[in-house]
Order: C-alpha cells, then sequence, then structure tokens
C-alpha cells in the first residue's frame, strides 16, 4: 500500500510543491510550525532515515539545505531549521523551516488549520526564492 507522501507525489492528493527532481520532491506541509515549513521527500518509499541508502541520504540533505537557504531569504529567517521525525508518515521526510528561536521547533504549536491562501501565498515566495537562487529547472509552476 502506498504511503501518504507517494500518494501526495503521485499527484493523487493535491500539494504545494515547491521542488522536484528524479529522486526527490519537497512540497508545504498542511501542519507548518511557521510559514514555509516545507518537507522534503524521496520519491523511494523508505520508512526510517537510518534505513535510507547513502546517496538518497545525501541527496535529501543537500536539497534540504537549499531549501533552507531560501527560506531564511524568502521569510526574512534567522535561521532554517531541519528536523527529521518520522513517526507521522512511515516515509522519510526531513521537515525544513523558517526558525526565529527555539520555541519554532515545538511540534505542540503546530498549526493545524492554516489559511489556505496564506498557504499558497508561501508556496510561492518559496519558489520565487529558489529560482532566484539559479534552482529553476527543479521548480514547478504553482
Amino acid at each position: 500500500m502506498a504511503t501518504l507522501f507517494s500518494r501526495i507525489i503521485a499527484g493523487e492528493i493535491p500539494g504545494r510543491f515547491v521542488w522536484k527532481d528524479d529522486d526527490l520532491v519537497a512540497f508545504l506541509t498542511i501542519g507548518p510550525l511557521t510559514d514555509g515549513h516545507t518537507l522534503v521527500v524521496p520519491r523511494q518509499e523508505i520508512d526510517r532515515w537510518t534505513d535510507a541508502p547513502a546517496p538518497v541520504l545525501a541527496r535529501l540533505t543537500a536539497v534540504a539545505q537549499t531549501i533552507g537557504q531560501a527560506q531564511v531569504q524568502a521569510f526574512g529567517a534567522d535561521r532554517a531549521g531541519l528536523v527529521i521525525a518520522g513517526f507521522e508518515v512511515e516515509h522519510l521526510h526531513v521537515h525544513i523551516f523558517p526558525a526565529y528561536s527555539m520555541a519554532d521547533f515545538d511540534f505542540s504549536r503546530v498549526d493545524n488549520a492554516p489559511d489556505p491562501a496564506v498557504m499558497d501565498v508561501n508556496a510561492q515566495k518559496l519558489r520565487a526564492a529558489l529560482r532566484n537562487a539559479g534552482h529553476g529547472e527543479f521548480v514547478p509552476e504553482g
């Protein structure tokens, strides 16, 4: 049975994609910690990050760094947070989000009902920042 993320990647469930390449995708989470909170997900279904082949994990980390840099620029954040949890969906994913303080790492503070219009604007901001940084070939249209 396909994971929730595999269904999003396949287009069965909508997603606000900001990155697509042959190996992974990135899309805004539906439960953001801060505006622009993004999940970076390999196309291959891998449950635990500790089980990921080294090249997959290296690519995942590199794209997460690129997205984090774009988030800092797009949202004026002090830092980009990175968390690998893995309990929500049994498909490896990295949380990348604009971080302004340690409070932004508190998953009990996620917004479970974000405004769809704000989410659309956040996706557009992040896509624009990624394009401006020279990554346009991986940034899908809205």
